[in-house]
């Protein structure tokens, strides 16, 4: 069931006003209903795969808490990983392992029949399997209290709107939402509509005019000379972005509507001016869990140059794999752990030759916006490339078959269409970031009400209905 499908709209328009009508565990018995209804919608048969990721984390989670020798603690931890990590390495990287291995040996002049299962990969699991882990982790740090509500807890992972694509919800900040019933807060609803609008401006809007002229692009880059081709990883930057926090933002957006605070998961990420920074901003909720308990863990800063750029680069790798079963995943994510280390290694003496030269903060923070951009765009042909030919080919189609000429671009209308949207989008971004915007648009009501008539006027006008998946959902 997608947010962009009128089934979607009918099923939430349902669920709030059943829910709001209930009280207590009712409420909380149908929030766990209808969210299996949400998710058995796209194959109910993995329904027995959330319903065991839940019931082992609730059940171990127990046992973690009471267990007071350390041995057996680290044991039933390492446990819980195992079985996470297993199920989401067997449905999601098993064909890719073994035919990474099959490549291999093949190399080495070693011919083995080839082994094929055909795995489907369950909508959500990466996330889930994140969210149920940190649960375990923060228990076993003793951070936070196990629940020993098992119908709360199962509602917590089986949340609808934060269940097939995220954000990785941890439980501390959702659990205790759940401990009581929610009181209607209009100004917090009205909030949550006004980013629903924004989310569905950014998918359908932004994103689904863009994705075509993505698609035929990196179809067959090679048909494509240099201008066509460098646009294409410009409105990919763009698609990837929109498509993904307008799905987040459609997310919150409900959650708040329905009297949930899940947090922020995007901040404007392409107004970064260094790479730490874009990570701040970019898919917060995944970015802090790598923190949190893969970079932190593996010793973070603590040890050294050579330890903080090793720990960023594995970080970064991995985190690139987390994101599909792919060696261009990978290279996504060394490109942005070189981009870390690189930042490191370089800021002081940057920042060293700044002020020597008396650069204005503004046009520094300007050069850094733009460096960060475009080199964040070079790391996206890789992630959307499906294999590392395609991504060469749009490479070498830059910088081979590149002349300064817009006659070139096939599709004009489209491409300038897409710019202005850009544009648009772009500059609704920098404004929402002044400070003395945010003071005008609560202050006057009447502002909000002009911005969203806007939304909606050009959602009817310039929005692309036509039911396309979000990116994010095959991670």
């Amino acid at each position: 069931m997608l947010f962009n499908s009128l089934a979607f709209l009918c099923f939430f328009l349902i669920f709030f006003a059943v829910s709001w009508s209930l009280r207590g565990r009712p409420r909380i018995w149908f929030t766990l209903i209808a969210s299996d209804v949400f998710y058995g919608w796209w194959d109910w048969r993995f329904l027995a795969l959330l319903w065991f990721s839940t019931l082992f984390e609730f059940f171990i989670a127990q046992r973690l808490h009471d267990q007071e020798d350390l041995r057996k603690r680290k044991q039933l931890l390492v446990a819980s990983m195992s079985i996470n990590l297993g199920l989401l390495g067997f449905f999601k990287y098993f064909n890719f392992f073994i035919a990474s291995g099959s490549s291999a040996l093949h190399a080495m002049g070693l011919h083995v029949p080839p082994m094929v299962l055909e795995v489907v990969l369950p909508v959500g699991i990466s996330f889930y399997t994140f969210q149920t882990m940190s649960y375990a982790i923060d228990v076993y740090r003793r951070e936070v209290l196990p629940e020993r509500d098992l119908l709360k807890f199962a509602a917590s992972i089986a949340l609808f709107v934060h269940l097939v694509a995220g954000p990785i919800v941890r439980a501390r900040h959702l659990l205790p939402q759940l401990a009581s019933d929610r009181t209607f807060d209009l100004e917090f609803a009205t909030s949550g509509l006004e980013q629903v609008l924004r989310g569905f401006f950014k998918k359908v809007v932004v994103a689904d005019s863009l994705a075509p002229l993505v698609d035929a692009w990196f179809r067959q880059p090679g048909m494509f000379d240099g201008p066509s081709l460098l646009i294409a990883v410009y409105f990919y930057s763009f698609q990837i972005y929109c498509d993904f926090s307008g799905y987040t933002d459609i997310a919150l957006g409900c959650a708040k509507l329905l009297g949930y605070d899940l947090g922020v998961n995007f901040n404007r990420p392409y107004l970064a001016t260094s790479f730490s920074e874009f990570w701040g901003r970019w898919h917060i909720s995944l970015s802090s869990w790598l923190r949190d308990y893969l970079y932190i863990p593996l010793g973070g800063n603590r040890g050294g140059a050579w330890q903080t750029n090793r720990n960023l680069m594995l970080t970064m790798l991995l985190g690139g794999l987390w994101h599909g079963a792919s060696w261009t995943f990978v290279v996504w994510g060394g490109l942005h752990g070189a981009y870390l280390v690189g930042q490191r290694l370089l800021s002081p003496g940057l920042a060293s030759l700044v002020r020597v030269l008396r650069v204005p903060s503004w046009l520094a923070s300007l050069v850094g916006a733009l460096v960060v951009f475009h080199l964040t765009a070079v790391a996206w042909i890789f992630f959307r490339s499906p294999t590392f030919t395609v991504a060469w080919e749009v490479i070498r189609g830059i910088t081979t078959r590149f002349t300064f000429s817009f006659e070139q671009v096939q599709t004009k209308f489209l491409v300038l269409k897409g710019f202005a949207l850009i544009a648009v989008l772009f500059s609704s971004e920098w404004f929402g970031s002044r400070v003395w915007m945010e003071q005008r648009l609560a202050a006057h009501s009447a502002f909000r009400y002009a911005l969203a008539a806007a939304v909606l006027w050009a959602l009817a006008l310039f929005g692309t209905f036509s039911g396309n998946n979000f990116i994010y959902f095959q991670f």
